[in-house]
């Protein structure tokens, strides 16, 4: 059975930075589409970053995050990561990896100002 498992998250002050990891197992192959999407209480998941291969240019961010949020991955380990720079406080919220038609269980990450 595929399972995502999401890594990484953590509280920072602003301006600060994360690198949150995604790990697929149970028979799965790289590179894969994915994607990553955070959520705050009372909303729905919003769509923050997503990639339909390996190419590096196919990836796809949300105007909030280009330039702060780059995606990449190692194939080898099955493994994709978000790295965040230039963290704001409207970055908080609970971060889900999704592929396979999957979600992994989220990881926290918190932003004080």
């Amino acid at each position: 059975q595929i399972q995502l498992v999401e890594s990484g998250g953590g509280m920072v002050q602003a301006g600060g930075s994360l690198r949150l990891s995604c790990v697929a197992s149970g028979g799965v192959t790289s590179p894969y589409a994915m994607a990553w999407y955070r959520q705050t209480p009372g909303t729905q998941r919003q769509l923050i970053v997503s990639t339909a291969d390996i190419d590096e240019y196919n990836i796809s961010y949300v105007a909030s995050v280009k330039g702060r949020f780059t995606l990449s991955r190692d194939n080898a380990k099955n493994t994709v990561y978000l790295q965040m720079n230039n963290l704001k406080p409207e970055d908080t919220g609970v971060y889900y990896c999704r592929a396979f038609g999957r979600w992994g269980p989220g990881t926290q990450v918190t932003v004080s100002s």
